[in-house]
């Protein structure tokens, strides 16, 4: 009955998985868990509902390496990255195992598949926008993610469709304007960043002006982000950027949402990205049912 995994699984290291699963339960549970006494720990069967229509699942392997490590096993009857309903409640997966052990993996388990799910939803309806208006760019999310839960935000947008961004300080060099007003000048921050950063990796500067974004693609920078621009100045700056630049990326962010995606569409825009992905994103109403026929008391 389990269904196949998403290939950007392939991606996340086994211990990795375990090591993230650990914590999420001794942060539940790093003592004694009273409740347990009353459950016991005859073998146990569960349901996975999920009661938001039109959701996205995302988060499988979070799920499943949560109740592995309390010796429970998943079977999922859908596969992830699909879209669930349009029923109100839709069984998604059957856990099994014993009773106390099930209830100590439900809270993390569910945690991780409602945010997770939330975001690929999100991210499958702003890919949508950009298929639909036949946009050449990737939508993008950002580093705004929940502390101790990137990982699993990150790789929920693989799953919905749209571009990580970088993953975290070291996966990109991106000179916002603090770097370059402490270093004096966006010349003198991207060449001494390129002397660290070498051919490996890129060089993204945020700019408040054409100007700006002249002299970072002038220093060598790989990509500018030009921030919190209107879209009609938007797509003028990039034009005269991309004329003159061509092989540049030019990234538009700031004031973006789902609502007004459209209007920073252009030609010469490459990246779009929005912090909403995961700030302020709706979660995903999944609960866990015990069948009352499987369950057994002490």
């Amino acid at each position: 009955m389990t269904a196949s995994i998403h290939p950007v699984a392939h991606s996340i290291p086994r211990h990795t998985l375990t090591r993230l699963a650990r914590e999420w339960l001794a942060e539940d549970t790093p003592n004694f868990d009273p409740a347990g006494v009353c459950v016991g720990s005859e073998d146990t069967e569960a349901r996975l509902l999920c009661k938001s229509p039109h959701t996205v699942l995302a988060g499988c392997p979070f799920f499943t390496a949560v109740f592995h490590e309390v010796g429970c096993t998943v079977d999922w009857i859908h596969q992830e990255g699909a879209e669930l309903g349009p029923d109100g409640v839709t069984v998604t997966a059957v856990v099994r195992g014993p009773a106390r052990d099930l209830l100590l993996g439900e809270r993390p388990a569910l945690n991780c598949l409602t945010r997770a799910s939330g975001i690929a939803t999100r991210c499958s309806q702003l890919q949508s926008i950009a298929k639909a208006a036949g946009w050449h760019g990737e939508v993008a999310g950002t580093r705004k993610t929940t502390p101790g839960f990137r990982l699993v935000e990150k790789y929920a947008m693989l799953v919905g469709g749209v571009s990580m961004h970088r993953q975290d300080l070291s996966g990109m060099a991106m000179l916002k304007d603090n770097h370059v007003w402490a270093s004096g000048s966006i010349t003198k921050a991207v060449q001494e960043t390129r002397s660290v950063c070498g051919f490996s990796s890129k060089i993204e500067v945020e700019c408040q002006s054409t100007a700006e974004g002249r002299e970072a693609a002038a220093a060598g920078a790989d990509i500018v982000m030009l921030d919190n621009f209107k879209p009609e100045e938007l797509h003028s700056a990039a034009k005269v950027l991309k004329t003159e630049f061509p092989a540049l990326l030019i990234e538009a962010s700031g004031g973006v949402t789902p609502e007004n995606l459209p209007l920073f569409f252009s030609p010469h825009v490459d990246i779009i990205s929005l912090g909403c992905i995961t700030q302020g994103c709706p979660v995903a109403d999944f609960s866990l049912k015990v069948q009352k026929h499987c369950a057994t008391s002490m």
